[in-house]
């Protein structure tokens, strides 16, 4: 099974041939990736235990941004979606695609793959192809998906194909898609590869194949970790910036001017999402079993947990320069998804905020025309103008497109802008990260 990593591209033209594809997970992850097949025209059989999902799909409902529901509905037809695994039997290849979060100490949870995978066992049968996409670390798909499916008797890498091929959705993006955004694809053996791109080849334009699952898995990693240490050091310098009076925009600006060798990240209020939070504590796990540290990612992963808390004692310091106290401050929260243009909320810095002041005694509303209601906080989305009746701090948190930033300098005592889009603005109402 030890190949040199290969460094080619196989570009492959998406084209539609009649197969049967099954999706383990229909959540954002694997309706994307089921309605890609199922455009490609494939027959896909899509497998969710969440009851609420598969009704939504029966009805033509989307929960997920990226497939809009006349999507569903031109599918709908060659998209099956079920709560038994006896459907895929008849599927020539299946893709999982299972959470796989942290649990509370910041270790791999991989509860719900295990349980898919002991579930697949049942009815894997010879010949068939399995792709795990779910992000985990290095050493997964050989060490515990393999083991868990050859209960079924079968063995991995002879009797069927088992590969690993990172998710590299990016939510609500529009220019790069399942389609145009390469796929990297690692098999536990070359025949096991060859596979995973033929299948790829359905539906992505560009196929990236490399040695090994473990290439696979750690490609995903670094991606992840690139970013997040990225936006770490920019948040680090926004606190230097800050104490020296120098404006941490402007610096970004002037520096982003240079035609190479400088790649432009931008401070925050923390990282949100559901990989660049938990992924780089992935290979710090990891990494500790084998007797390593990864003090950088772990020093980056602290320093943007750390961003929530420093956003508030700015709130507080900006209300005390004006004389107000926190408690019972009327703190207008603008956009509460972790990123512009999406309704997903899941690790939003903007989240632990709200904890925060409201642990302070804020009195909280918030504007986000992306998401409705909050239920855990007990808050609902009011309209712009409404939610700054009164406001003495609107915190901008997400910058969301269409939102008139500019109503809130107007109508607030004090902005907070955490997102930079103030810039140029003169006001002297308004203070940024």
């Amino acid at each position: 099974m030890s190949e040199q990593a290969s460094s080619s591209v196989i570009s492959a033209g998406v084209g539609a041939q009649r197969r049967t594809v099954g999706v383990i997970g229909l959540g954002y992850v694997g309706l994307p990736l089921a309605a890609a097949f199922a455009r490609a025209g494939a027959e896909v059989i899509g497998v969710e235990s969440d009851p609420r999902k598969l009704a939504a799909i029966a009805q033509g409902r989307s929960y997920v941004e990226d497939v809009p529901d006349s999507e569903l509905g031109e599918i709908s037809g060659r998209l099956a979606a079920t709560s038994s695994y006896n459907a895929l039997e008849s599927a020539e290849a299946v893709v999982i695609c299972l959470p796989t979060p942290l649990s509370r100490s910041r270790e791999p949870d991989l509860t719900a793959l295990v349980e898919g995978a002991r579930a697949l066992a049942e009815v894997l049968r010879r010949g068939q192809l399995v792709v795990l996409e779910s992000t985990t670390y290095p050493g997964t798909t050989r060490e515990r998906l393999a083991p868990l499916l050859e209960a079924s008797g079968l063995q991995a890498g002879r009797d069927f194909n088992l590969a690993f091929s990172p998710e590299r959705i990016d939510p609500g993006r529009r220019d790069f898609t399942i389609a145009n955004t390469p796929k990297v694809v690692g098999g536990l053996t070359p025949a096991c590869r060859e596979r995973a791109i033929a299948l790829y080849s359905l539906i992505c334009a560009t196929v990236v194949p490399v040695s090994t699952t473990e290439a696979a898995e750690l490609t995903k990693l670094l991606e992840n970790i690139f970013r997040s240490v990225n936006i770490a050091l920019v948040n680090e310098l926004a606190l230097v910036a800050e104490r020296m009076g120098i404006d941490v925009w402007e610096v970004i600006d002037a520096a982003a001017t240079k035609p190479y060798g400088f790649m432009r990240f931008e401070p925050g209020p923390g990282l949100g999402g559901h990989c660049l939070p938990v992924d780089p504590f992935y290979l710090s796990w990891r990494a500790r079993q084998l007797d390593l540290q990864t003090e950088f990612i772990e020093l980056a992963g602290k320093v943007n947990q750390h961003m929530p808390y420093h956003c508030v004692e700015r709130a507080m310091r900006a209300l005390n320069d004006i004389g107000l106290p926190v408690r019972g401050a009327r703190v207008a929260i603008l956009g509460v998804s972790y990123k512009p243009g999406v309704g997903d909320t899941r690790e939003s810095p903007a989240l632990k905020i709200i904890s925060l002041l409201a642990e302070l005694g804020a009195d909280l509303c918030y504007h986000d025309p992306f998401v409705p209601a909050l239920p855990e906080q007990g808050l609902e989305s009011l309209p712009l103008e409404e939610a700054l009746v009164g406001a003495d701090l609107a915190l901008i948190a997400t910058a969301h497109p269409g939102v008139d930033h500019a109503l809130a300098l107007a109508r607030a005592r004090l902005v907070l802008d955490l997102r930079g889009v103030t810039r140029g603005n003169a006001s002297e109402n308004v203070v940024r990260l």
